[in-house]
C-alpha cells in the first residue's frame, strides 16, 4: 500500500456517491443509454461553456469517434497529415494511424509540456497538415490563443485532447474551448470519474450529429427528430421501420451506460471545489519544487486556473530522474513516467510510422519526467511526505 496512491477514491464525495449510485441501480428501469446520459450532457456542455456535448464510454473511444466524424464528413481523409503533440497518451495517437492518416508529431517545451505556436511554425515548413490534435497535458498548456491564430489563418482544423486539463483556463477561457472540438475522460483517476468514460465538446451542430452516429454503429436513432429527418431525407429513407435499421456512414459501439451519465451529474456537481484543492495542492508541493535545484518549476503564469489530476516532476538530468525516482517509491509515493513520453519513442508508433522527428524537448521530457498523483483528498500529511521528498537540500 502506498502512502500518497495516484488514485485514493473512485469518487469525488465517495460515500456520499457511492450510495446514490446504489439505490439509483436498484431503482432504474432501463440501463443502457438514455435520459441520464443525455442530462449529463447538456450540464456538461453548459459547464464547459459549449453548445454541444456527447457522450462516449471512454476518452479513448471520444478520439477515436472525433477522427472518424471527420472523416465521414469529408473534413479529412485517408493520407492526411495529422499533427499532434509528441508527449502524449497512445488514444490520442492510435486514431490516427487507424484511420489511415499520417502522424506527425511536434515537440512540446520543457517549459510548458506542451507544444508552442514556434514549434508549429517550424513544423509547417515541411509538413502541411490538415489538423492538429493537441493534447493539453496535465493541466498544463502552451500559448493556444497563438496556435489558434495560426491554425485559422493556415486552414488547419485544431482539435484539444483535454482529457488531462479538465477545469485549466487560460486567461480566463477553459482549455479545451479553442478548437473545433475537445475530448475528455472520465477514468476513475482522472478530474472527476464515471469509472469509464469519456465527452466530446464542440458548438458545431454538423458534427455534432455526426458523432452520434459515429458512436452508435452509424445509424440515427439518437439523433434529434430535425436531424433524423435531414438523413433520411438525403438517403430516401422513408420506413420508420427501415429507418431502425439503416446504417448512414463508418461507426461503431461506442455508447456508454445509465450509470455513466447518472455518474457524471453527480461528479459533476463536485467538480468545482475539487479542481481548487487540486490546485492548492499544486501550488503547495510546487514551492518546495522551486527550492530544489535537481529540479525545474513549469511556467504556468499564462494560466488563470491550473487543473491537474497528477503533478508533474522534470528533472534536470536523467540520472537525477533515477533518484528521485528511488526515493519517491522509498517514501511510499506512487509514480509513473510523465505520461508516455515521447510517443515516438513507443513500440507501437515505429512499427506503423516508418518516419520520426528529432524532438528534443519531448526525448529531454521523455527522459527525464515523473509525475505523482494530485488527489483533492489529500491530508496535511501526505502532502508533507512529497514537501519533504521534492524539497531543496534533502
Amino acid at each position: 500500500m502506498y502512502k500518497v496512491p495516484l488514485v485514493k477514491n473512485t469518487f469525488l464525495q465517495e460515500e456520499e456517491t457511492k450510495k446514490a449510485l446504489s439505490k439509483f441501480v436498484l431503482d432504474a428501469r432501463i440501463l443502457s443509454m438514455g435520459a441520464e446520459c443525455c442530462k449529463f450532457e447538456e450540464s456538461f456542455a453548459a459547464y464547459q461553456g459549449r453548445n454541444r456535448a456527447v457522450l462516449f464510454n471512454s476518452g479513448g473511444s471520444a478520439n477515436l469517434a472525433l477522427l472518424q466524424a471527420l472523416k465521414n464528413m469529408g473534413k479529412l481523409k485517408d493520407e492526411d497529415l495529422i499533427g499532434f503533440s509528441a508527449v502524449t497518451w497512445s488514444t490520442n495517437t492510435m486514431p490516427i494511424i487507424q484511420l489511415g492518416m499520417v502522424p506527425v508529431a511536434l515537440d512540446c517545451s520543457r517549459e510548458t509540456l506542451n507544444v508552442e505556436p514556434e514549434e508549429l511554425e517550424r513544423c509547417l515548413k515541411d509538413h502541411p497538415l490538415k489538423a492538429l490534435f493537441i493534447t493539453n497535458a496535465l493541466g498544463f498548456a502552451g500559448d493556444l490563443d497563438a496556435i489558434r491564430d495560426i491554425c485559422r489563418e493556415r486552414g488547419i482544423i485544431l482539435l484539444e485532447d483535454n482529457c488531462e486539463s479538465l477545469g485549466s483556463e487560460l486567461k480566463g477561457t477553459k482549455l479545451g474551448n479553442f478548437g473545433l472540438a475537445s475530448t475528455f475522460s472520465f477514468f476513475v483517476s482522472h478530474h472527476m470519474s464515471t469509472i469509464e468514460g469519456g465527452m466530446i465538446c464542440t458548438d458545431d451542430l454538423e458534427l455534432t450529429a455526426m458523432l452520434k452516429l459515429v458512436r452508435a454503429n452509424g445509424w440515427d436513432r439518437n439523433l434529434e427528430e430535425e436531424e433524423k429527418n435531414t438523413i433520411r431525407a438525403k438517403y430516401r429513407v422513408q420506413s420508420e421501420l427501415d429507418a431502425k435499421y439503416t446504417f448512414y456512414d463508418l461507426g461503431y459501439n461506442l455508447r456508454p451506460t445509465e450509470i455513466t451519465g447518472f455518474l457524471g451529474q453527480q461528479q459533476l456537481a463536485h467538480l468545482p471545489g475539487s479542481i481548487l484543492k487540486r490546485q492548492d495542492n499544486y501550488l503547495r508541493v510546487e514551492r518546495a519544487i522551486k527550492s530544489n535545484p535537481d529540479l525545474l518549476t513549469l511556467k504556468r503564469d499564462h494560466l488563470t486556473v491550473l487543473s491537474n489530476f497528477a503533478i508533474p516532476i522534470l528533472c534536470k538530468t536523467p540520472e537525477l530522474r533515477g533518484k528521485y525516482g528511488e526515493k519517491l517509491e522509498r517514501g511510499g509515493v506512487e509514480i509513473r513516467p510523465l505520461i508516455a513520453g515521447n510517443i515516438q519513442r513507443q513500440p507501437f508508433y515505429g512499427k506503423y510510422v516508418p518516419k520520426s522527428r528529432e524532438l528534443k524537448g519531448a526525448d529531454f521530457i521523455h527522459r527525464c519526467g515523473l509525475y505523482c498523483g494530485n488527489h483533492p483528498d489529500y491530508r496535511q500529511e501526505e502532502l508533507s511526505i512529497l514537501e519533504d521528498i521534492l524539497g531543496g537540500g534533502k
